[in-house]
């Protein structure tokens, strides 16, 4: 159904090829930019916002976890790094990662920030300096902590378990309003409580005066000299990918906001465009992700509650966040032991069940992307390296630890080469021994970045503090990709607050 009523144009709007003109053109209208489009729209400027995925309303969303992935994420949701093979998810949806992710929004502790300085040659990307932009997002979206009243039972088992051990912990703050507790963040918000981006930062863009085009598949970006001048590509149908018109946006400045391994390709598809530091699609990193499984003696009915309520930060310092998870049951039976009638048996105690989950800075492991032949999907190359492996079996070690303190009454850590089964503490002390390897974890890996670092030395990386290409004057990076590092916490916060600061200082100089 056309949208165009609303300033949102849709597939079926485009009959011909066509040409449009903008102050600023933002490429990808996931959370970093639509916030450059809400920003640069409110100062004035005209922005044309593309994204290449539809758009998506309350009555798209179904439950079914394998149709709504096939849908709305690239690669049908199977996209996998090669070396250690690890599914990652991105979306391709008006809205990006902010329609199917679980709306959690942290800031990273002080010594991030430091890291970052440190390490990169930065001077104004202390946490102080974002502090800002960090409140003007917050208070956008109305960015809050999980109340009790929508957290259900398997979220409170985990602060339990943390009370009863001296372990900090805390509810997650997101980007909700009048959330219900549906535990629906990954098939789609059908209460539209999530404040993704399509409810949010578009539609106060869309008020300002942008344009916002979908179903456009940004193929180049255009060049002259130092400067761009704009991007061009094709009219692509939703779901299929077929190609029909051809479009070309010209504009005074370009934010490529495709994400941290749609962007690096866009940029080698454009005469290995903003990469003379040959960083461009390198030091891809993780927050690599393991998911252990508790079994209560009471039901814990995990459908009811917020996806993610609950979070531990205590273990920053270590190199690992707690959380807490609930995923479509049809996601958490690949995870599993057994088959046949042991699957059933299994899947039979779901009822009874919470499951949290460890993200984890990986330093170390660091991966590479390229293009593909005949495809703008990219090859991930990513391997988790030996030190890594022992910072995810340490967080491993202590999810037990936390479902036991909570009173559960078998744990299933889902490692090879550890019993499928643990009924105490006793059982579990091979836990803190056990050498892992990367190959003993199902792991998954949805935050991503690094791909177009921030660096102060042109040589060194892709952008500057300002998120502009060091080798061009006028095309800037707004995604995940722009960070030095990872950021010990979920992306999505510190991506909006950086892309905040890039809007500020792009509208003062267009």
């Amino acid at each position: 159904m056309s949208q165009a009523r609303s300033g949102v144009r849709v597939f079926q709007d485009y009959g011909r090829d066509f040409h449009e003109e903008a102050d600023v053109v933002v490429v990808g209208s996931g959370p970093c930019g639509a916030v450059v489009a809400s920003g640069l729209a409110r100062a004035g400027h005209s922005v044309i916002l593309l994204e290449e995925g539809p758009p998506f309303t309350a009555a798209d969303f179904r439950q079914d976890a394998a149709f709504s992935m096939a849908r709305t994420m690239r690669e049908a949701g199977l996209r996998a790094t090669r070396g250690h093979i690890m599914p990652t998810m991105q979306a391709i949806a008006l809205g990006g990662g902010s329609l199917v992710n679980s709306a959690i929004c942290v800031r990273p502790p002080d010594f991030v920030f430091q890291g970052w300085a440190r390490n990169f040659d930065l001077e104004r990307t202390l946490r102080a300096d974002l502090d800002p932009h960090y409140d003007a997002v917050e208070e956008f979206l109305g960015i809050a902590p999980t109340p009790d009243s929508v957290q259900g039972r398997r979220n409170l088992v985990f602060r339990e378990g943390c009370e009863a051990l001296g372990i900090g912990s805390e509810a997650i703050r997101r980007n909700v309003r009048g959330c219900r507790g549906s535990g629906e963040c990954l098939t789609g918000c059908r209460s539209r409580a999530k404040q993704s981006m399509d409810l949010s930062y578009i539609p106060d863009a869309l008020r300002h005066g942008a344009r916002v085009l979908t179903s456009l598949q940004v193929r180049e970006v255009l060049r002259e000299g130092r400067r761009v001048t704009g991007v061009s590509g094709r009219v692509v149908a939703p779901f299929s990918g077929d190609p029909g018109a051809a479009f070309e946006v010209r504009a005074k400045a370009v934010v490529l906001a495709a994400g941290c391994m749609a962007t690096p390709v866009l940029l080698k598809r454009s005469g290995n465009l903003a990469n003379r530091s040959g960083q461009a699609g390198r030091n891809l990193q993780f927050h690599p992700g393991i998911g252990v499984m508790g079994i209560f003696p009471e039901a814990m009915h995990p459908e009811i509650g917020a996806t993610q309520g609950m979070q531990s930060l205590h273990f920053l310092d270590r190199g690992f966040k707690l959380e807490t998870l609930w995923a479509p049951p049809a996601v958490l039976a690949v995870r599993l032991p057994g088959s046949g009638l042991e699957l059933k048996d299994r899947l039979l105690e779901l009822t009874h069940c919470s499951v949290f989950d460890a993200i984890a800075t990986c330093h170390r492991s660091l991966g590479t992307l390229r293009i593909r032949r005949g495809s703008l999907d990219p090859v991930l190359h990513w391997r988790l390296h030996p030190e890594d492996a022992a910072i995810l079996g340490s967080a491993l070690y202590e999810m037990v630890r936390i479902f036991f303190a909570a009173g559960a009454r078998k744990v299933l850590p889902g490692v090879h080469g550890l019993p499928e089964v643990i009924h105490s503490m006793e059982e579990a002390e091979p836990l803190r021994q056990h050498r892992y390897r990367g190959a003993d974890f199902v792991l998954g890996g949805n935050h991503a970045f690094c791909t177009t670092r921030m660096h102060g030395d042109p040589a060194r990386g892709v952008v500057g503090e300002d998120g502009r290409c060091h080798d061009l004057d006028n095309l800037y990076i707004a995604d995940t990709g722009i960070f030095p590092r990872c950021t010990a916490v979920n992306p999505m916060l510190t991506g909006m607050a950086l892309a905040h600061r890039l809007a500020e200082t792009l509208a003062d100089r267009l």
